[in-house]
């Protein structure tokens, strides 16, 4: 096979690590030698139809831009949340995708992404596949929250639960400084998984943790909730309660009340905390306060894993050397080794991962459902370890922009 185009895209909601994965495909094309140009789709899909590409060989020329590549949070490239249609009905746009990879000679298509994402590398592929076209497409999985099926655990995460661990811990120092009795309820992203929320289980390993966390796994109860909180309360004054945005009572519905949904259909979660501070100053008249953790969850570069950059640089790299095997319609993940943490890798379709969530299992949730156990503890413990810091300038981290 002689040298040929690629193209790679991110898409979905971004991490502090996505642009590590984007530096492992860039990285290892450059030394596949066989790989003639790398564009990068602006903005995914939406991007790409547009023929809004970069040559990422002409942008990256060094090791320098790739370090502070991986350094800089949020998606590099640009992100979108456009679905494709099924395959068999309107496929304007997969002819449009076509057009444009064939334009540019580009044979092997990456998309980074979480499960949406896999969703339309599955139907991408699905269409390649059908048509009969000399192209490959790979998922390369990303996403704080954690829930693709079969991959052990997905890059962003890690960095993630430790910005998480590391703002909790602050928390509860200065919760602790008061005598009056007050309930503070920290909002965690995470809409139908807890994971995220696990890693508040990790302040406890070396000091006084969350007093209570609570995951989507299991249905909330507001009487069971206010018995929790008083329970602690009347133990000790300071009380710090972890909750998931996507909590939801037996019925399924929201704590937080929220109706809209975006173009998956996925809903859009915020106001959990503050309708449960509400609860607990009505219900128990002390003093509340409501923390929305947010956006930094997933773009805190400052204080990122060491031990989730590498493995999401890796993981880029792995999706590259699929390519040049022929393979299609697949995504790289993790499989954890036995014994002393350590990560290998294997693949699986894309169809297996695309529109499922992994949920965290019953033996991560303690049997009061309102703490996480040794086993979670152990689980999240390894991918938070190490530090990488940005280059600061001004006192101010240095970040790589794509123009």
């Amino acid at each position: 096979m002689g040298q040929f185009n690629a193209i790679v895209g991110q898409s979905g909601g971004p991490t502090c690590a996505i642009n590590a994965t984007l530096s492992g495909v860039i990285r290892a094309c450059l030394e596949s030698k066989k790989i003639n140009r790398l564009y990068g789709m602006k903005n995914g899909i939406e991007g790409l139809m547009k023929e809004d590409i970069v040559d990422l060989f002409s942008f990256f020329e060094d090791e320098k831009s790739l370090d502070a590549l991986e350094l800089t949070p949020a998606s590099a490239l640009g992100t979108c949340r456009l679905r494709l249609p099924d395959i068999g009905g309107d496929e304007s746009r997969y002819e449009k995708i076509v057009e444009v990879l064939k334009k540019n000679d580009i044979h092997i298509f990456f998309y980074i992404g979480g499960n949406d994402s896999m969703d339309t590398v599955d139907k991408l592929s699905q269409y390649v596949k059908k048509n009969a076209l000399d192209i490959l497409v790979i998922g390369v999985p990303k996403t704080i929250d954690n829930d693709l099926v079969v991959t052990d655990h997905t890059p962003g995460y890690g960095s993630a639960c430790k910005y998480i661990a590391t703002t909790l811990k602050e928390i509860i120092r200065d919760c602790a400084v008061y005598t009056q009795k007050a309930v503070t309820i920290v909002e965690i992203m995470g809409r139908d998984s807890g994971w995220l929320t696990a890693s508040a289980s990790l302040c406890a390993l070396d000091g006084k943790g969350v007093d209570l966390i609570y995951f989507p796994e299991r249905a909330f109860d507001d009487d069971k909730f206010i018995s929790d909180v008083k329970r602690v309360l009347d133990d000790h004054n300071d009380v710090v309660v972890a909750i998931s945005e996507g909590i939801r009572y037996s019925d399924g519905e929201y704590v937080c009340h929220n109706n809209s949904v975006d173009v998956f259909g996925n809903r859009q979660l915020c106001g959990s905390a503050t309708a449960l501070a509400s609860l607990v100053k009505g219900r128990l008249g002390c003093k509340t306060r409501a923390i929305e953790l947010n956006v930094p969850q997933r773009c805190a570069s400052h204080l990122c894993s060491a031990t989730d950059i590498a493995e999401s640089v890796m993981i880029g790299s792995h999706a590259v050397k699929l390519a040049l095997e022929g393979r299609s319609g697949i995504v790289p993940v993790f499989v954890r080794q036995d014994g002393e943490y350590k990560i290998g890798f294997s693949c699986a379709n894309a169809h297996d991962i695309a529109n499922k969530v992994k949920f965290i299992p019953d033996n991560f949730i303690g049997e009061d459902e309102c703490s996480a156990t040794e086993e979670c503890i152990k689980y999240v413990l390894p991918l938070i370890q190490g530090e990488r810091f940005p280059e600061f300038k001004n006192g101010l981290p240095v970040q790589l922009v794509i123009k």
